[in-house]
């Protein structure tokens, strides 16, 4: 492995896996099927320091590194892909951001119970008519007092039904475009803040994805993130986070998709032995694994750029655009290799098939991916290395 782990990281990752594995994968079909929330597990995970890997320990967090927190996001998208949802937009996105962003109150405040996971963070962006082109959101805040009012509906919100602090962007000035978008945090049940309704989703069953409603919602004045205008900077910021964790999931679901097919293929007998014998397929598995391989040195290597304190935006999206369609591919393939039998909900590649399909859209589609890539290579600053 080109990335030597430390003693510190591979005993995170041999607990996280120990605890995944024991805790949360016995019971991940079942809240597929039941699309149950897992609130109780990430209760446990946040007495582990999972909830709040990246934040400093004055704050409740554990204060590891990013690679660190990759290694213990594959280990849980291994058992339970919904669940790792939930962990990597609270973590990457919502604690990340009031970290860097958010003043000593608001760290008070709202990072100490996220770190502790005693409350679920969301991130809400997106919007009806406002998907990859956050500058046309219509949602739309103005000043009264010490307080400001917020006037929108935002959609696809991860964990919004269950959030106890959402951050949104909403525009401050309409005049302005991206610069005239502001970023604020709401509390559950703040006046005016309404959950809508709850998707019904192809995967990730047991993560709710919602509405969310602000009609006169009255939050703090000192509620606000960062600056007037600072919305769409720290958006951005807060997705390229995003989407190493997007990429450390679609490693995780990718790693239980090819353990099952070749566990699958050892065990299926056709024609008098076992269907691992054939060429056919053992070349399927073997590209399965090499993709596989090839997306989590990307995904280390953006976690590790951004260790260095480097600009990774570019790395990000390419371990993000690599890693969610591989994951697709590898899910598909080890369908495939289950024949009809992967087709069948009693067999965990069915609910990989549909939990991965998603990776491709969400914090930016693969297509939005590509326009970022391409962005980056055409900087006069780009110089032809990554590193």
């Amino acid at each position: 492995m080109p990335f030597k782990l430390t003693d510190e990281q591979i005993m995170i990752q041999t607990m996280v896996r120990d605890f995944a594995r024991e805790v949360l994968l016995p019971t991940a079909m079942e809240r597929d099927r039941t699309k149950e929330f897992p609130a109780e597990n990430l209760r446990k995970m946040g007495t582990l320091g999972l909830m709040g890997m990246m934040v400093p320990p004055e704050y409740n967090g554990a204060g590891v590194d990013t690679l660190s927190y990759v290694l213990a996001l594959q280990e849980v998208a291994y058992a339970c892909a919904s669940t790792a949802v939930v962990m990597s937009v609270h973590n990457s996105i919502v604690c990340e951001t009031i970290n860097r962003f958010g003043t000593e109150e608001q760290k008070q405040t709202y990072l100490k119970p996220l770190a502790a996971g005693d409350v679920i963070g969301a991130f809400a962006l997106t919007e009806p008519e406002a998907g990859s082109d956050p500058v046309s959101q219509l949602t739309w805040a103005e000043r009264d007092g010490e307080h400001y009012i917020i006037h929108g509906t935002k959609r696809f919100i991860t964990s919004g039904k269950h959030a106890g602090v959402t951050i949104i962007t909403a525009k401050t000035d309409k005049t302005k475009r991206h610069k005239g978008i502001s970023a604020f945090i709401v509390k559950k049940g703040a006046p005016g803040f309404t959950v809508g309704k709850t998707e019904e989703k192809m995967g990730l069953c047991a993560s709710d994805t919602t509405d969310l409603v602000f009609e006169d919602c009255r939050i703090p004045a000192g509620n606000l993130l960062g600056q007037e205008g600072d919305g769409f900077k720290i958006a951005m910021t807060a997705l390229d986070g995003g989407r190493i964790g997007i990429a450390a999931q679609s490693v995780g679901v990718a790693q239980a998709a090819l353990d099952a097919a070749i566990s699958y293929a050892k065990a299926r007998e056709q024609f008098g032995q076992p269907i691992s014998k054939f060429q056919g397929l053992r070349w399927m598995l073997a590209d399965m694994a090499t993709e596989l391989e090839a997306a989590r040195q990307l995904t280390f290597s953006a976690a590790a750029m951004k260790d260095r304190g480097e600009r990774y935006t570019m790395q990000a999206s390419i371990a993000k655009l690599f890693a969610s369609e591989m994951v697709n591919r590898v899910t598909a393939k080890a369908l495939q290799i289950h024949g009809g039998y992967g087709y069948i909900k009693e067999y965990p590649v069915e609910r990989f098939y549909r939990d991965a399909r998603v990776f491709t859209i969400y914090e930016g589609t693969s297509e939005i991916q590509r326009v970022v890539i391409a962005n980056h290579l055409l900087e006069d600053r780009y110089v032809g290395t990554l590193r």
